[in-house]
């Protein structure tokens, strides 16, 4: 169940993402993420917990997502367009196929969607279900790319390196719980109406 509407601001929301961000970048810094498997796993596990906790139990957290128009909370999802940056790592030799190819044309379908979704005027009868649809799509693909990138660390633990060190250590540790999160907020307040 979503809270209740009421007035809310953005600076709780800002400062505890800004915390968390100086955190990930000082833990990677100073060699924090360097752990094989399970270290990677454990700390995106971690990671997506807090973000999930704060997103339902911290008020300066929890009141924008919840209350927000809910085309900001899809709009993050456009930060998925970083998966033609996985292409690009692909080409020279530093992400392996499975991960960089599938998972990068997979992020660049669900952010293409989610500016297709953005468009759609409100009040047009298809519209919460264009959400709920886009939104399934998007967590599959990020559950899909989590997934891979266990088996691939399982097998090979240095097959994934490139994801230790900034700025790309950004996605275990900040971008994936985000996208995990919000996507559950947003199914949450779709099946809630709350469009």
């Amino acid at each position: 169940m979503s809270p209740q509407a009421h007035p809310y601001t953005w600076s709780g929301l800002r400062t505890f993402l800004l915390a968390w961000l100086f955190l990930v970048v000082a833990a990677s810094r100073f060699g924090f993420l360097s752990g094989t498997f399970p270290t990677a796993q454990a700390i995106l596990v971690a990671m997506t917990a807090i973000f999930g906790l704060a997103a339902f139990k911290m008020p300066m957290v929890r009141d924008p997502l919840w209350n927000c128009d809910i085309r900001l909370l899809i709009g993050f999802h456009v930060t998925r367009f970083v998966g033609l940056y996985f292409l690009e790592l692909y080409n020279e030799g530093r992400l392996p196929y499975d991960f960089a190819v599938k998972g990068g044309i997979g992020d660049i379908v669900v952010a293409t969607l989610a500016l297709m979704v953005l468009i759609i005027p409100r009040g047009v009868g298809f519209r919460p279900v264009a959400i709920q649809i886009w939104n399934l799509i998007g967590l599959a693909d990020i559950l899909f790319v989590v997934a891979t990138a266990i088996r691939l660390n399982v097998n090979n633990p240095h097959s994934l390196d490139e994801l230790r060190h900034m700025p790309m250590s950004l996605l275990p540790t900040f971008l994936v719980p985000m996208i995990i999160v919000t996507h559950i907020v947003i199914g949450l307040r779709a099946r809630g109406r709350q469009l």
